[in-house]
């Protein structure tokens, strides 16, 4: 590879962020580059709690406070930031006033609410799924978000949560 090449190649990379083309700015399993703008409510066995406008699960890290994020690097890769142009939307039994941002690590918005920035779990591929519900990974635990703004800390067995482990991600 050329000198030129490499550059350019290095350019691309660093542009598009550190988990590859359209990292953070789509949820699990999904390619396309775009951003959530609402936030919605969904239901299981834990009770019910945020997802995006298409039912893509949302979390809290308990080791965020006060707004901030300390997930980044690997830890963003596994637990991927809601990456949002502007405060989004809020769908029927999201209050508004809790709907937020913060700045990300490195650049860029993330989603928050009730001052939790929220995020997606790469295991879950689909609407509906909680699989990240109670994980210990990072440093902390992962939960649901209640529509209050509160950590929902049960865990829902039926959908192999908590398994501590982000299988080598």
């Amino acid at each position: 590879m050329s000198t030129l090449s490499f550059a350019v190649a290095a350019v691309g990379l660093v542009a598009s962020g550190p988990g590859g083309p359209g990292y953070g700015s789509a949820p699990p399993g999904n390619s396309a580059a775009s951003t959530t703008s609402v936030i919605s409510t969904g239901s299981g066995s834990v009770g019910t709690y945020l997802t995006d406008g298409q039912g893509r699960t949302l979390y809290l890290f308990e080791a965020d406070s006060a707004g901030t994020s300390t997930c980044s690097g690997a830890c963003a890769r596994v637990w991927q930031p809601v990456i949002v142009d502007a405060t989004p939307q809020a769908s029927a039994g999201v209050t508004a006033a809790g709907l937020g941002t913060i700045n990300r690590p490195g650049g860029g918005l993330q989603a928050s609410y009730d001052g939790h920035p929220l995020y997606y779990y790469v295991k879950d591929s689909g609407a509906g799924q909680t699989t990240g519900q109670g994980s210990n990974e990072f440093g902390a635990r992962w939960w649901l978000v209640a529509p209050s703004g509160s950590p929902i800390t049960s865990s829902a067995p039926s959908t192999g949560a908590g398994n501590g482990g982000y299988g080598g991600y």
